[in-house]
């Protein structure tokens, strides 16, 4: 068991660190080749939170993996606001912008509905996958639009930040470097979990909803704990509502595209999905404040944090 932990914690470790040089190396190639500034940061936002899930459930797929590709997407979902926004809470409150409870967050929920609807019936199929892939598409468009509205200088500034200066051969260097070592870290990540899931005796599905969704949210807690300390926690909800969009929308569609006629456990329907809805509900609820003072205070990061731990202990004993 030894070699197979080995292989989780070097998988996740070379995971996010690759991850990091493909989205510097791709957003500087990009810049070379004249992408709008924005169009490099709504990629930044969205693929590069999500890189690790992605090749995460592309890998489990290609494996006949889809259980762990669907627990890691779900997994992650849940990760990032029982756990990632709960801790956060605890550091500093999170101050809710007002555009996010009206705009942004009701579009999660019903993105994430949307995504129920179709594992209902437990099946993957490749026709769910499109339309996931479609609905990407029109959010990524939609999202465009509103920051050209309002031309964002918080998106600009880690634009900014991100595209280190370097030459067109460096940058495809780190590109091609990453893109390799995602698939070489995915692949040995994917197979450590499949193999712990057998000697536990536990379905692939709860590894994919707690070791591996826990371990791919980690550039998310991260980041989300850096800008609690740097007093800048205003920038955490509306990063984690961008990752949780990009999981169901991005990520989700993999294992129905590449694994199609896939049948999922039914555990999904009365544990996990609920779970995530309800999460997702609890969010717009504590987003919505008091008297006016709209932010996610200490007590209800608390209350976050201890739904995470008992879904966690739900699934183990449950198992």
């Amino acid at each position: 068991m030894l070699l197979q932990w080995l292989a989780v914690v070097a998988g996740l470790i070379l995971l996010v660190w690759s991850a990091d040089r493909f989205v510097i190396g791709a957003s500087v190639t990009a810049e070379k080749l004249g992408v709008p500034v924005l169009v490099i940061g709504m990629l930044l936002m969205g693929f590069g939170t999500s890189a690790p899930e992605m090749l995460v459930a592309i890998q489990a797929s290609l494996d006949g993996s889809p259980d762990l590709a669907v627990g890691n997407a779900l997994g992650s979902n849940i990760a990032n606001i029982a756990l990632i926004l709960g801790l956060t809470a605890l550091i500093a409150p999170i101050p809710v912008a007002t555009g996010l409870v009206r705009k942004e967050i009701p579009l999660l929920l019903v993105v994430t509905l949307g995504a129920a609807l179709l594992l209902l019936n437990q099946q993957l199929d490749w026709w769910k996958g499109v339309l996931l892939v479609v609905g990407l598409l029109a959010f990524i468009g939609y999202s465009y639009w509103l920051t050209r509205q309002g031309q964002s200088d918080a998106l600009l500034e880690e634009v900014e930040s991100t595209l280190q200066p370097m030459s067109t051969a460096r940058a495809l260097f780190w590109l091609l470097v990453g893109l390799v070592l995602l698939i070489v870290s995915s692949r040995l990540l994917v197979w450590g979990a499949v193999e712990l899931a057998l000697s536990w005796g536990v379905s692939e599905m709860v590894v994919g909803l707690t070791l591996v969704a826990v371990g791919t949210s980690l550039p998310e807690l991260a980041a989300s704990l850096a800008a609690a300390r740097k007093g800048q926690s205003e920038l955490v909800l509306g990063n984690i509502i961008g990752s949780n969009v990009f999981n169901l929308l991005a990520v989700l569609p993999m294992p129905a595209l590449l694994a199609s006629g896939s049948q999922l456990g039914s555990e999904l329907l009365w544990r996990d999905l609920p779970v995530m809805l309800g999460l997702t509900v609890l969010l717009l609820l504590v987003s919505l404040g008091r008297q006016g003072q709209e932010r996610i205070n200490r007590l209800e990061g608390a209350g976050l944090l201890l739904c995470f731990v008992g879904y966690q202990g739900w699934l183990f004993l449950g198992s």
